[in-house]
């Protein structure tokens, strides 16, 4: 598949769908990438399409220049003089965040295609929150994570809480979410928020290869692993899990792709996966 650049309807996401891996840049680099509504809107958009898109088998996440994104526009909320609510009534307000969350951060959670986050610098807030709810995360060792919402006075959004508590414990969650520390990339990768790190002028061919890894990867089976393993952290039930991942592991057991791997591992041959 040729490089196709997609229209987003603003400047503030860039798209690119090559070889099955759909890269999504967060471009607002002189703030960071700071989360505006445009930018917002076009990633829903973005990620709602690549969903239903059978083309796209990966999907990468990444901010422009030396940050991957900096959560919400701060400068912005304190010139507006409120950052929530404007000019909306507050459960407007409320609806609207929510909406925004679930087709965001939620949708790359549950999407059915494996999900990559690339950092080439700071995730914070919001951004870190993006960069948890993709599947795994490669960090630029100039890198580093932050909740940041205790400096400004704020919870936190965009599943953060539920993300973190997932990856490092309660406790950990608790003390990154109170005292809002930096994270090194190298305290990132012990605590297993990241799963690799390396220098700033490898991040983009390490991401690629791995996307493309991703991108040539059992679809189909993906689909599956993924609805599994979230199964796992959403009910905690074994026999749930494991009744779910009967039905998944027969279900793929009637593909072509596993007829296909199978004769190929016989023969001993890269397996071609078509997601059929």
């Amino acid at each position: 598949m040729t490089d196709t650049q997609l229209d987003k309807g603003t400047d503030h996401l860039l798209a690119t769908l090559e070889e099955g891996v759909l890269t999504l840049t967060l471009n607002r680099p002189e703030a960071r990438n700071a989360m505006s509504a445009q930018m917002t809107e076009a990633l829903a958009t973005q990620l709602h399409l690549a969903e239903r898109n059978s083309e796209v088998r990966c999907i990468v996440l990444t901010g422009a220049g030396k940050g991957f994104c900096a959560g919400g526009d701060v400068k912005g909320m304190a010139a507006a003089g409120d950052g929530t609510v404007g000019d909306q009534t507050i459960d407007a307000a409320i609806h609207r965040q929510r909406l925004n969350q679930r087709a965001t951060s939620g949708r790359l959670y549950t999407m059915p295609k494996p999900t990559l986050a690339a950092l080439p610098g700071a995730a914070a807030g919001a951004g870190l929150a993006l960069a948890l709810a993709c599947d795994m995360r490669i960090m630029s060792e100039a890198a580093i994570l932050t909740t940041a919402f205790a400096k400004v006075g704020f919870s936190g959004d965009y599943g953060g809480t539920f993300f973190l508590t997932q990856l490092v414990g309660t406790a950990k969650a608790r003390e990154l979410y109170y005292l809002s520390e930096r994270v090194s990339a190298e305290e990132a990768l012990r605590l297993g928020l990241t799963n690799w790190v390396c220098p700033p002028e490898d991040l983009t061919a390490e991401a690629k290869a791995i996307a493309q890894r991703l991108a040539q990867g059992p679809s189909v089976a993906y689909r599956y692993m993924k609805e599994n393993l979230n199964r796992a952290i959403s009910s905690g039930d074994l026999n749930d899990c494991m009744d779910l991942e009967a039905t998944h592991h027969v279900h793929c057991g009637q593909t072509e792709d596993h007829r296909n791997a199978t004769k190929a591992f016989v023969e001993k041959r890269p397996p071609l996966f078509q997601g059929r």
